[in-house]
Protein backbone atom coordinates (compact mmCIF):
# COMPACT_ATOMS: atom_id res chain seq x y z
CA UNK A 1 0.00 0.00 0.00
CA UNK A 2 1.64 3.11 -0.51
CA UNK A 3 2.49 6.09 1.83
CA UNK A 4 -0.34 8.47 2.44
CA UNK A 5 1.27 12.02 4.11
CA UNK A 6 -1.42 14.17 6.08
CA UNK A 7 -0.81 17.31 7.63
CA UNK A 8 -3.03 19.12 10.12
CA UNK A 9 -2.66 22.59 10.86
CA UNK A 10 -5.11 24.50 13.54
CA UNK A 11 -4.61 27.78 14.97
CA UNK A 12 -6.79 29.73 17.81
CA UNK A 13 -6.40 33.23 17.68
CA UNK A 14 -7.20 34.33 21.15
CA UNK A 15 -5.41 35.76 23.70
CA UNK A 16 -5.70 32.82 25.81
CA UNK A 17 -4.85 29.96 23.26
CA UNK A 18 -1.96 29.14 21.33
CA UNK A 19 -1.70 28.02 18.09
CA UNK A 20 -1.38 24.05 17.95
CA UNK A 21 0.25 22.28 14.81
CA UNK A 22 0.70 18.30 14.46
CA UNK A 23 2.19 16.75 12.10
CA UNK A 24 0.78 13.06 11.34
CA UNK A 25 3.53 10.54 9.73
CA UNK A 26 2.75 8.07 7.13
CA UNK A 27 -0.19 5.74 7.44
CA UNK A 28 0.74 1.90 7.79
CA UNK A 29 -0.83 -1.29 7.15
CA UNK A 30 -0.55 -3.40 9.94
CA UNK A 31 -2.05 -7.25 11.18
CA UNK A 32 -3.76 -5.22 13.52
CA UNK A 33 -5.18 -2.56 10.84
CA UNK A 34 -4.12 0.79 10.37
CA UNK A 35 -1.77 2.86 12.73
CA UNK A 36 -1.00 6.37 12.53
CA UNK A 37 1.97 8.00 14.70
CA UNK A 38 1.38 11.93 15.38
CA UNK A 39 4.07 14.42 16.95
CA UNK A 40 4.85 17.96 17.19
CA UNK A 41 6.20 19.83 14.68
CA UNK A 42 9.59 20.62 15.91
CA UNK A 43 10.55 24.70 16.38
CA UNK A 44 13.60 24.19 14.44
CA UNK A 45 11.34 23.74 11.60
CA UNK A 46 11.94 26.53 8.63
CA UNK A 47 8.69 29.02 7.39
CA UNK A 48 6.65 26.81 4.97
CA UNK A 49 4.41 28.16 2.46
CA UNK A 50 1.08 27.43 4.41
CA UNK A 51 2.66 28.66 8.37
CA UNK A 52 3.82 31.62 6.19
CA UNK A 53 0.20 32.23 5.29
CA UNK A 54 -1.43 31.35 8.30
CA UNK A 55 1.15 33.70 10.05
CA UNK A 56 0.53 36.56 7.20
CA UNK A 57 -3.56 36.62 7.73
CA UNK A 58 -3.48 36.70 11.21
CA UNK A 59 -1.24 39.71 11.07
CA UNK A 60 -4.34 41.46 8.92
CA UNK A 61 -5.94 42.01 12.10
CA UNK A 62 -3.03 45.10 12.39
CA UNK A 63 -4.51 46.89 9.12
CA UNK A 64 -7.97 46.46 10.64
CA UNK A 65 -7.69 47.23 13.97
CA UNK A 66 -7.98 51.03 15.06
CA UNK A 67 -5.27 52.92 17.29
CA UNK A 68 -7.37 52.90 20.57
CA UNK A 69 -6.11 56.38 21.51
CA UNK A 70 -7.80 58.05 18.70
CA UNK A 71 -10.97 56.01 18.85
CA UNK A 72 -11.73 57.36 22.39
CA UNK A 73 -11.30 60.91 21.42
CA UNK A 74 -13.65 60.61 17.80
CA UNK A 75 -11.10 61.00 15.78
CA UNK A 76 -12.92 59.96 12.51
CA UNK A 77 -10.94 57.29 10.15
CA UNK A 78 -8.35 56.98 12.68
CA UNK A 79 -5.01 54.85 11.42
CA UNK A 80 -4.71 51.36 11.91
CA UNK A 81 -1.97 49.31 14.17
CA UNK A 82 -0.64 48.71 10.78
CA UNK A 83 -0.44 52.46 9.60
CA UNK A 84 1.50 53.32 12.67
CA UNK A 85 4.10 50.87 12.22
CA UNK A 86 4.64 51.41 8.43
CA UNK A 87 5.62 54.88 9.44
CA UNK A 88 7.95 54.45 12.12
CA UNK A 89 9.72 52.10 9.48
CA UNK A 90 9.55 55.00 7.41
CA UNK A 91 11.57 57.05 10.24
CA UNK A 92 14.14 54.44 10.10
CA UNK A 93 14.77 54.24 6.88
CA UNK A 94 15.13 58.11 6.30
CA UNK A 95 17.15 58.92 9.82
CA UNK A 96 20.75 59.80 9.11
CA UNK A 97 23.12 57.36 10.28
CA UNK A 98 24.06 57.59 14.23
CA UNK A 99 27.00 55.45 14.86
CA UNK A 100 26.61 52.12 16.90
CA UNK A 101 22.92 52.34 15.35
CA UNK A 102 21.91 49.75 13.00
CA UNK A 103 19.38 51.66 10.80
CA UNK A 104 18.04 47.78 9.12
CA UNK A 105 17.88 46.66 12.85
CA UNK A 106 15.52 49.51 13.58
CA UNK A 107 12.84 49.15 10.95
CA UNK A 108 12.73 45.68 11.29
CA UNK A 109 12.03 46.42 15.27
CA UNK A 110 9.62 49.15 13.83
CA UNK A 111 7.24 46.60 12.12
CA UNK A 112 7.76 44.03 14.46
CA UNK A 113 7.09 45.94 18.33
CA UNK A 114 3.62 46.13 18.29
CA UNK A 115 2.93 42.43 16.27
CA UNK A 116 1.71 40.99 19.31
CA UNK A 117 -1.58 43.80 19.17
CA UNK A 118 -2.54 41.33 16.51
CA UNK A 119 -4.03 38.78 19.09
CA UNK A 120 -4.49 41.21 21.90
CA UNK A 121 -5.05 44.68 20.56
CA UNK A 122 -4.05 47.98 21.45
CA UNK A 123 -3.77 48.03 25.07
CA UNK A 124 -3.72 51.90 26.25
CA UNK A 125 -3.11 53.21 29.79
CA UNK A 126 -6.21 54.15 29.70
CA UNK A 127 -7.58 50.58 29.51
CA UNK A 128 -6.17 50.35 33.71
CA UNK A 129 -4.30 47.45 32.99
CA UNK A 130 -0.63 46.95 35.15
CA UNK A 131 2.20 47.22 32.80
CA UNK A 132 3.27 43.84 34.02
CA UNK A 133 0.29 42.23 32.84
CA UNK A 134 0.14 44.20 29.43
CA UNK A 135 3.55 42.15 28.47
CA UNK A 136 2.61 39.28 29.94
CA UNK A 137 -0.29 39.12 27.03
CA UNK A 138 2.01 39.82 24.45
CA UNK A 139 4.32 37.70 25.83
CA UNK A 140 1.76 35.09 25.16
CA UNK A 141 0.37 36.18 22.39
CA UNK A 142 3.57 36.62 20.60
CA UNK A 143 5.41 33.39 21.36
CA UNK A 144 1.59 31.87 19.64
CA UNK A 145 2.22 34.24 16.44
CA UNK A 146 6.14 32.49 16.22
CA UNK A 147 4.59 29.18 16.80
CA UNK A 148 2.23 29.73 14.13
CA UNK A 149 4.96 30.96 12.06
CA UNK A 150 6.82 27.54 12.63
CA UNK A 151 9.31 28.21 14.62
CA UNK A 152 13.11 28.38 13.23
CA UNK A 153 15.25 31.79 12.33
CA UNK A 154 12.66 33.83 11.53
CA UNK A 155 10.43 33.40 14.07
CA UNK A 156 13.31 33.78 16.40
CA UNK A 157 14.34 37.03 15.32
CA UNK A 158 10.88 38.39 15.30
CA UNK A 159 10.68 37.01 19.11
CA UNK A 160 14.36 38.57 19.86
CA UNK A 161 13.20 41.75 18.45
CA UNK A 162 10.15 42.28 19.75
CA UNK A 163 11.70 41.60 23.60
CA UNK A 164 14.60 43.66 22.90
CA UNK A 165 11.80 46.50 22.31
CA UNK A 166 9.69 45.83 25.34
CA UNK A 167 12.89 45.70 27.24
CA UNK A 168 14.62 49.09 25.73
CA UNK A 169 18.00 47.29 26.33
CA UNK A 170 19.67 48.44 22.93
CA UNK A 171 20.43 51.83 21.23
CA UNK A 172 18.21 50.49 18.90
CA UNK A 173 15.30 49.88 20.55
CA UNK A 174 15.58 53.73 22.39
CA UNK A 175 15.75 55.21 19.09
CA UNK A 176 12.33 52.98 18.02
CA UNK A 177 10.90 53.68 21.45
CA UNK A 178 11.43 57.59 20.27
CA UNK A 179 9.86 57.14 16.82
CA UNK A 180 7.77 55.38 18.06
CA UNK A 181 6.39 58.59 20.38
CA UNK A 182 7.38 60.77 17.21
CA UNK A 183 4.57 59.19 14.95
CA UNK A 184 1.83 59.35 17.45
CA UNK A 185 2.73 63.64 18.30
CA UNK A 186 3.09 63.93 14.40
CA UNK A 187 -0.29 62.08 13.84
CA UNK A 188 -1.91 64.08 16.43
CA UNK A 189 -1.13 67.36 14.79
CA UNK A 190 -2.21 66.41 11.67
CA UNK A 191 -5.62 65.00 13.21
CA UNK A 192 -5.87 68.62 15.06
CA UNK A 193 -5.15 70.03 11.62
CA UNK A 194 -7.97 67.91 9.51
CA UNK A 195 -10.53 67.32 12.22
CA UNK A 196 -9.98 70.63 14.11
CA UNK A 197 -8.92 69.06 17.26
CA UNK A 198 -7.57 69.77 20.55
CA UNK A 199 -5.27 66.51 21.44
CA UNK A 200 -2.95 68.43 23.47
CA UNK A 201 -3.11 65.03 26.04
CA UNK A 202 -0.60 63.39 23.42
CA UNK A 203 1.75 65.65 23.12
CA UNK A 204 1.55 65.95 27.28
CA UNK A 205 2.30 62.44 27.25
CA UNK A 206 5.41 62.15 25.48
CA UNK A 207 6.62 65.28 26.81
CA UNK A 208 10.67 65.01 28.70
CA UNK A 209 10.38 60.92 27.79
CA UNK A 210 12.96 60.95 24.35
CA UNK A 211 15.69 59.21 24.89
CA UNK A 212 17.74 60.08 22.15
CA UNK A 213 19.17 63.33 20.24
CA UNK A 214 17.34 62.08 17.10
CA UNK A 215 13.89 61.66 18.75
CA UNK A 216 14.39 65.08 20.92
CA UNK A 217 15.06 67.20 17.41
CA UNK A 218 12.20 65.79 15.67
CA UNK A 219 9.57 66.03 18.53
CA UNK A 220 11.01 69.73 18.46
CA UNK A 221 10.17 70.12 14.77
CA UNK A 222 6.90 68.33 15.37
CA UNK A 223 6.06 71.16 18.23
CA UNK A 224 7.47 74.05 16.52
CA UNK A 225 4.67 73.35 13.61
CA UNK A 226 1.67 72.86 15.85
CA UNK A 227 2.56 76.54 17.37
CA UNK A 228 2.07 77.77 13.78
Amino acid sequence: MGRVLISISKTLFSPSHASAQLRLLPIRATSRGFRMAAEPISSSSSTTPSSAIDFLTLCHRLKTTKRAGWVRREVQEPESIADHMYRMGIMALIASDIPGVNREKCMKMAIVHDIAEAIVGDITPSDGIPKEEKSRREREALDSMCELLGGGARAKEISDLWLEYEENSSVEAKLVKDFDKVEMILQALEYEKEQGKDLEEFFESTAGKFQTELGKSWALEVASRRKK
